[in-house]
């Protein structure tokens, strides 16, 4: 582990006991031509009108930049004046990222993509286990003004909760070109595996499952990391 991640690492267990998110992550990418560090602040709280939900990635160290390379956010509102499984789905995502190779670098931003649809979740009494689909109306902002997005999330807790299986599965519409060759389609999955530690304290990682983002074709970023559920 190098001196940066160990640091990270013990900022972690610092901060426990202050911070207000409902999980602080801290991920090592062991991907090929990656080897940095990521931090995911994640909170999920449902409500009596739907739920709201963020995340927000950090990378630290790409290349030779230094501390933080890339800061990305999400935010999204489930709203739902009913009882049942549906609700109207709003969502936003962005970003900013640098980077720095010898003497060259440089900086820029992602295109800001605003989501507009409906989601069905269902759970099991127990909260054991439970999924959401979501079918939506996608605007990348100065780039595709018309695209969908289909989403899928889950979780899934077993040996009583000593595992827990989560992630989520995007399907969406983007016009990219790599060398020429232009796509039309994206996919990108990150499911994750915990072994619970203490009730609060976790231990795993996950895979980044990649088609025609960033680079064409399939692509897989496996992780390991640390979780702390507040």
């Amino acid at each position: 582990m190098t001196r940066v991640a160990l640091i990270l690492l013990i900022a972690v267990w610092i901060v426990a006991g202050s911070a207000r998110a409902q999980n602080l992550q801290l991920h090592y990418d062991m991907g090929k031509g990656r080897g940095y560090l990521t931090s995911t602040v994640e909170m999920f709280r449902p409500d009596g009108y739907g739920s709201t939900f963020f995340f927000i990635d950090m990378d630290y160290g790409v290349g030779d930049t230094k501390g933080v390379s890339l800061a990305y956010w999400e935010i999204a509102r489930a709203i739902r004046f009913w009882e049942g499984p549906w609700a109207f789905h709003l969502e936003y995502n962005g970003g900013l990222y640098r980077w720095q190779e010898g003497t060259s670098s440089g900086a820029d931003g992602f295109p800001d993509a605003w989501y507009a649809g409906i989601q069905y979740s269902r759970d099991a009494s127990d909260y054991s286990k439970g999924f959401t689909l979501q079918a939506l109306y996608k605007c990348l902002r100065g780039k595709q003004n018309l695209s969908f997005q289909l989403t899928g999330v889950w979780y899934l807790n077993l040996l009583n909760d000593k595992v827990s299986f989560t992630g989520y599965a995007d399907f969406w519409r983007e016009d990219c070109s790599f060398n020429g060759e232009k796509t039309k389609f994206i996919f990108q999955s990150e499911p994750q595996l915990w072994y619970n530690l203490t009730q609060n304290i976790a231990l795993g990682g996950e895979v980044e499952v990649d088609y025609n983002f960033l680079v064409k074709g399939w692509k897989l970023c496996p992780t390991i990391g640390t979780k702390v559920t507040f």
